[in-house]
């Protein structure tokens, strides 16, 4: 025992320093230590710790210095387990925050023009019913998961930016869509821009023009033809703006046919102010003067016209079908007569030839041959590469302005979501919106080609058909209409403000558009009339015929046995 202890006496207590400083020289340089210390140190190396590892110590030095250099900092603010659990929470509720604004920022979007109803209450789209307060609003967090243009945001800017774009004057409704990449694209072409134009002034006094020349030609008919038919569009003028830009836009895509489908209410001012119609034409139909070539005549807002226009991409022949008179029956028509165009041309995919369907929102929601039609749209024998749907939505079908007495959807373009066509709706006093969501939804059958629906809702300042009073039967919403100024002028004065239009150039533009019609003139420049395609159709050869003129009818014998034989072989 003596023996033993004299051997470790050198680890007398007393001696600590003095070794520890040895071991420290040892862990910085081995060789800098007597023979007999590197041994017993070297051999300290290999002793298990209590894990069981055997690891090389390290210099201890660096380690003290940095606990005394904390130690002069203050305490350290340490995360405990439960403050970590409830920042990942955070975490998580910021992303049903952003899904919650897709779904469902429609609802609360500013869509109507009469603001008849306030709107709603919707808890998912609360920062508090994620159990955020006004203490977090300026947390940042990781939005790396949208397309606002940044990786971070605090939950304050994030808030204003989800509303900006899901509930102001658009709103989207997409997320039902099951092909992600159709999701995504639209997220990005909404929260890219936060749904708000950035139009030049150049852009948004052409916009002023179509909605001037929308109204110009309803007042003038209105004064001119006092009490006469003609389903007037006073209320929903954006409706032009984007029927235009939907072509024009096209046509710089490669468009070379466009074929429309529509009722009655805007057809007037559809053939004037879009396919080029001459208003001295439409007049003498007013007048009751019939061209004497015409074998049978039919209402004025039923006729049917066909043009070619100018676009940047080059000329675009336009097609408007007669209107049957039954509301939406004239759908798979113009979806046939796509269909044919496009054998014609070798057109596979939809990519030079576009239906574009205008319909009310009462009829949309309630006739059945548009869900027929919509069952069409993606089958490979009738397809048509993807159809745009604008609504004339003036929230009223007849007398009915209720939409609790009307449908059992939610929106009256709900029909759609059954071949999950993505909806935009857009408020029509924003004219500029109405434009851009114009633009997503032709860029979107362009890219995708699937149906894409427009929804602008609006109002109709006057009754059916010119010859009713709805102050009658819908009082309360006729008294916000006619308390209206009207959306050009809300726009004119919109711009004039802005200083991108002389405080006198919108009245100056109205009287311009009169003098055009006391001339008669075009009011679309430049409708191309020698121009001359290819798959142009000649109906000179149909033209002045008697309907009782022998049609030769027979098919050889020969042809009809080739015929038989072939349908009866396997």
């Amino acid at each position: 025992m003596m023996q033993q202890y004299q051997a470790n006496s050198y680890l007398f207590g007393g001696n600590a320093p003095y070794v520890e400083e040895l071991y420290e020289a040892y862990l910085n340089n081995p060789g800098s230590v007597p023979d007999n210390w590197r041994s017993y140190f070297d051999a300290m190396q290999h002793v298990p710790a209590v894990d069981g590892t055997t690891k090389p110590d390290v210099a201890h030095a660096p380690v003290i210095a940095s606990f005394a250099e904390r130690a002069k900092q203050g305490p350290i603010r340490t995360v405990s387990a439960a403050a970590d659990a409830e920042m990942g929470r955070k975490r998580v509720a910021v992303t049903q925050l952003i899904a919650g604004y897709r779904f469902l920022g429609t609802r609360w979007a500013n869509l109507d023009p009469l603001q008849r109803q306030e709107r709603p209450q919707i808890p998912e789209l609360e920062p508090s019913s994620y159990g955020f307060t006004d203490a977090d609003m300026d947390i940042v967090f990781n939005i790396s998961n949208t397309y606002f243009g940044s990786e971070n945001a605090s939950l304050r800017d994030l808030l204003n930016a989800l509303r900006d774009t899901y509930c102001r004057s658009i709103g989207a409704e997409f997320m039902y869509i099951s092909d992600p990449a159709q999701k995504r694209w639209i997220q990005e072409r909404l929260e890219g821009t936060r749904s708000t134009p950035n139009f030049s002034v150049e852009k948004k006094k052409d916009i002023l023009d179509r909605l001037t020349a929308a109204e110009g030609l309803e007042r003038y008919l209105h004064t001119k033809y006092v009490g006469q038919k003609r389903f007037s569009l006073e209320g929903s003028e954006s409706f032009i703006a984007s029927i235009d830009e939907t072509i024009q836009r096209a046509g710089e895509k490669g468009v070379q046919e466009i074929v429309i489908g529509m009722a009655h209410r805007g057809r007037l001012n559809v053939l004037v102010n879009i396919l080029g119609k001459t208003p001295q034409e439409l007049f003498s139909e007013f007048e009751g003067k019939h061209a004497d070539d015409l074998p049978a005549g039919d209402v004025k807002y039923h006729q049917g016209f066909s043009s070619d226009v100018t676009t940047p991409g080059g000329p675009v022949h336009l097609s408007l079908a007669f209107n049957p008179s039954h509301l939406e029956i004239v759908n798979p028509v113009v979806e046939g007569s796509v269909k044919a165009r496009m054998e014609r041309r070798g057109d596979k995919d939809g990519s030079q030839v576009l239906p574009i369907l205008v319909h009310g929102d009462a009829a949309f929601a309630g006739q059945g041959v548009v869900m027929e039609t919509l069952n069409l749209a993606q089958t490979r024998g009738y397809g048509t590469g993807g159809t745009v749907h604008i609504i004339i939505n003036n929230q009223i079908g007849f007398t009915t302005s209720d939409p609790r007495d009307s449908r059992s959807t939610l929106y009256c373009s709900d029909v759609v979501k059954m071949i999950e066509a993505p909806v935009l709706h857009v408020n029509g006093d924003d004219p500029e919106a109405v434009i851009l969501a114009t633009q997503i939804a032709l860029d979107f059958r362009m890219e995708f080609k699937q149906d894409v629906v427009v929804d602008i809702v609006c109002f109709r300042k006057l009754g059916h058909n010119e010859q009713d009073t709805p102050a009658l039967t819908q009082p309360l919403m006729y008294k916000k209409i006619g308390q209206h100024p009207g959306t050009r002028k809300l726009y004119a004065d919109k711009l004039v403000a802005q200083g991108a239009l002389p405080a006198d150039g919108g009245d100056a533009m109205v009287k311009a558009f009169r003098d055009a019609m006391d001339a008669g003139k075009h009011t679309v420049d430049p409708v191309i009339s020698n121009f001359k395609s290819k798959y142009a159709v000649d109906w000179m050869p149909f033209l002045g015929r008697k309907w009782t003129d022998a049609a030769d009818t027979a098919v050889p014998l020969a042809e009809l046995k080739r015929l038989a034989a072939r349908i009866t072989t396997l």
